[in-house]
């Protein structure tokens, strides 16, 4: 089986219908086309260094106050500038979670601990992890909802973690991209402590929320302005496209958008996992926009011979061969998904 480090290659894979990344099933906002074709021009200039415009947007949309927000290539790049600027000796990871939060890590040769979720727990956090956080940490990743489970961590529990990070001053980075696509984000968002709780630090992203991936756009949020000047020590200038600001900005005003996809998310998340768990699959309790299951070892190589992209999640830490995750798409790509996993399960 093709071990892909990420979902999306669709550059080796050509002609799919691609489930293995979890972009808005909307696709971008259609306002978009005619900025991006307006701004073209302005690819001649260097990009705003500061992100100004896109951060004073940011501001508006988040409630946080602009010297608050970084803007990177995508969230991913941030990911490694903080670790860069930051240098942690020892940091906290969970498993399975997103794989480039602990290549990071290596990269400055930290040493990492793991706190291992259980499958009979369908891989959720639990009041264990408390335990795991001691001032001999520098810094602590986790990802609400989680990827690649889509499972939420309790909001009290979150909360827990925030107060024990902060009393043993580790940096607790909360990778929340996919939070626009749960239910009630603001319940579940630590944005809100950002103002007490200075060793907090929120990961976002447009790729995610706007369909954005090949813009590379995201952005971080914390109270503390000197780990963004760490940051920005170490981050080579010019980092934010001019098309990516320009995108940025007009995206910020999707409201309805943002409703749309929602809505659709939740419907269609619904659709799957009931249709997924009839097939036979051990379906998780998914509340991202994408799903979470167990099915056949050889799934991935018989779903790409019919055309479809699924991600194969064997190389997470934790995990193993029948371990997939598909992206909630719409009905009518979802339907077509469903009909090769009832015509591949009649197979075996």
């Amino acid at each position: 089986m093709k071990n892909q480090i990420h979902g999306g290659d669709i550059y080796r894979n050509q002609g799919v219908l691609d489930f293995s990344t979890n972009t808005n099933p909307l696709g971008i906002p259609k306002a978009l086309y005619g900025v991006l074709a307006n701004s073209i021009h302005k690819i001649e200039h260097y990009p705003d260094i500061a992100c100004e415009r896109l951060r004073d947007e940011l501001e508006r949309v988040e409630g946080i106050k602009k010297e608050q927000i970084i803007c990177g290539n995508g969230a991913a790049e941030l990911i490694y500038s903080l670790v860069y600027g930051v240098k942690p000796k020892k940091a906290l990871i969970q498993s399975p979670t997103f794989l480039e939060y602990e290549q990071a890590l290596k990269s400055v040769d930290c040493q990492i601990e793991v706190f291992e979720s259980k499958r009979e727990n369908e891989f959720r956090l639990d009041e264990k992890v408390l335990d795991r956080i001691h001032e001999g940490l520098d810094m602590m990743f986790l990802c609400n909802p989680n990827n690649p489970t889509g499972i939420l961590v309790n909001p009290q529990l979150m909360i827990e973690i925030g107060k024990r990070c902060k009393e043993n001053e580790v940096i607790l980075v909360l990778d929340e991209c996919f939070i626009e696509f749960v239910k009630e984000p603001e319940k579940y968002s630590m944005k809100q402590y950002l103002g007490r709780n200075p060793w907090i630090f929120i990961l976002k992203a447009f790729t995610k929320t706007y369909a954005m991936a090949g813009l590379r756009l995201g952005y971080g949020m914390t109270g503390d302005i000197n780990l963004i000047d760490k940051i920005n020590r170490v981050t080579q200038p010019w980092t934010v496209s001019v098309l990516a600001q320009e995108a940025g900005v007009a995206a910020l005003k999707e409201v309805s958008y943002i409703k749309e996809s929602r809505e659709l998310v939740e419907r269609e998340r619904t659709y799957l996992k009931k249709s997924m768990k009839q097939i036979g699959f051990k379906v998780l309790d998914s509340q991202a926009n994408y799903i979470f299951f167990q099915g056949p070892d050889n799934l991935y190589d018989k779903c790409l011979e019919r055309g479809f992209l699924i991600r194969d999640c064997s190389n997470y830490r934790g995990l193993g061969k029948g371990y997939y995750r598909i992206a909630v798409k719409t009905t009518k790509e979802n339907e077509k998904l469903l009909k090769a996993f009832m015509e591949l399960t009649k197979e075996e």
